[in-house]
């Protein structure tokens, strides 16, 4: 009775078994089919084109991250160029996957903040207990005197991917070795001091402040804001006056003489050069 019961038990499991290999392969079988007929059919150039790009996302390039751009420029080349990170380099390897060619500027453009106070040049009415954001200090009055000026508390270091920008003693710093010209900084400061500018060469001069506020005034609130006094427009033509500061046409800009003149001659000395160091 017992062999007769283990015979039958091994019959029943070998079927069991076969029952399920069957419907195992049956269901293979199944999903084989449906993956070949609802398979998406992927430009080989859009997974060339993604290949080629830095990977990183940032979404400088107005689309949702690399792949979306990639994707994007291979159906448009006129949307070549659009990868700041990635700059002329990724522009000529995805010219050459379209077979087109591309002819760029090859400068690079580049974050430069417009201010130099750092907590002891300013001015503060009381202390902030707020949220600790730029964003949300800017929503209040009074958190410090400028209302134009680096509130320090570093959403633009947030937004950087590339760890490129410190806040130094109250004062957003760009590490130029570093920035890739993503433009994430420029996006996040909500006093749009961060200036995306071409850099023709490793330093290039700025006017480093934005404040609106008479001469007067901004001497009062900083000890090193651009007090409108125009000393910089009277040597060189390529400083214009904005409200009541100074800025730099940068479509003008050719090292020279004159712009050093400009930059001693400035009273608060605001005139600076950003860049890489050399």
């Amino acid at each position: 009775m017992i062999l007769t019961g283990l015979i039958d038990l091994w019959s029943s499991s070998w079927q069991a078994g076969v029952t399920m290999l069957v419907l195992a392969a049956g269901f293979a079988l199944v999903l084989l089919i449906a993956s070949i007929k609802l398979k998406v059919q992927v430009d080989p150039k859009v997974e060339q084109i993604l290949t080629a790009l830095p990977g990183v996302d940032c979404g400088a390039c107005g689309f949702a991250g690399c792949s979306a751009y990639a994707k994007a420029v291979a159906a448009n080349p006129e949307l070549i160029g659009k990868c700041a990170p990635g700059g002329d380099n990724v522009s000529g390897k995805i010219a050459e996957i379209l077979s087109l060619a591309v002819s760029g500027s090859g400068v690079p453009v580049r974050p430069i903040v417009h201010c130099k106070a750092h907590t002891g040049d300013k001015t503060f009415f009381g202390q902030y207990d707020g949220i600790p954001t730029c964003t949300s200090a800017n929503a209040l009055a009074n958190v410090q005197a400028c209302k134009f000026g680096c509130l320090g508390f570093g959403d633009c270091v947030a937004s950087c991917k590339f760890d490129a920008i410190h806040i130094i003693d109250g004062l957003a710093v760009i590490d130029y070795e570093k920035c890739t010209g993503c433009t994430a900084c420029s996006k996040a400061c909500p006093r749009g001091l961060i200036e995306m500018v071409p850099f023709t060469s490793n330093v290039m001069m700025t006017v480093a402040c934005k404040s609106q506020e008479s001469g007067k005034d901004t001497k009062d609130f900083c000890k090193v804001g651009c007090i409108g006094c125009k000393m910089c427009t009277k040597k060189n033509d390529a400083f214009e006056m904005a409200t009541n500061y100074a800025r730099l046409n940068y479509e003008k800009y050719q090292p020279g003489e004159s712009f050093t003149e400009a930059m001693e001659k400035c009273p608060t000395k605001v005139i600076v050069y950003r860049g890489k160091k050399t």
